[in-house]
C-alpha cells in the first residue's frame, strides 16, 4: 500500500494595503530638476520614462511626466509623477499638489514617516502630504498603481 504524503497548507500574510506610499509634493521647480533633488536625497536613479497618458471623454489626449527607479536587489522602486499638465489633473482632488511621488515597497520595511521627512528637508520642496490610499478615492489613482 502506497503512503499518502500529508499536505500542509501554509497562508502567507499579503498586506496590498501597504506596499505602496504616496505623498504630494508641492514644488515649483521642474519634473527633471527635483527628478535630480531627489536622486541625490535617496540615493536613486529616477530617469523619465514613458509618461502616463490619460483620454478624456471629448477624445483628448492629456500626458503626465514620470520618472522611475526600481532597485533589483530589494525590489522597492520609486517614481515620480508630475499632477499638472496645462489646466489638467492626473488627480483631481489634489489641486494643491504639484507631483505626486510613489514608493512601492513589497517588504514592507519602509518608514512612511522617515521618507515625509527626508522629503520635507528638500529645500526646494514647499509642502509633503502622505496621502492615505485606504481613505483616498479618484478615478485615476490606477494610473499610479498599475
Amino acid at each position: 500500500m502506497k503512503r499518502i504524503q500529508k499536505i500542509t497548507r501554509i497562508q502567507l500574510k499579503i498586506s496590498k494595503d501597504n506596499e505602496f506610499f504616496i505623498f504630494g509634493l508641492v514644488s515649483s521647480e521642474p519634473d527633471y530638476k527635483l527628478s535630480q533633488i531627489i536622486n541625490k536625497k535617496f540615493r536613486i536613479s529616477l530617469k523619465n520614462i514613458s509618461p502616463v497618458k490619460i483620454t478624456d471623454n471629448n477624445g483628448s489626449e492629456t500626458s503626465f511626466s514620470r520618472f522611475s527607479h526600481t532597485n533589483d536587489s530589494t525590489g522597492k522602486a520609486f517614481n515620480l509623477f508630475s499632477n499638472r499638465s496645462g489646466n489638467n489633473y492626473l488627480l483631481r482632488k489634489l489641486k494643491n499638489v504639484d507631483y505626486i511621488f510613489q514608493l512601492h515597497d513589497p517588504e514592507n520595511e519602509t518608514n512612511i514617516d522617515t521618507i515625509s521627512a527626508d522629503l520635507r528637508e528638500i529645500e526646494s520642496v514647499n509642502a509633503v502630504f502622505t496621502i492615505d490610499l485606504n481613505t483616498f478615492k479618484d478615478k485615476n489613482l490606477h494610473y499610479l498603481t498599475q
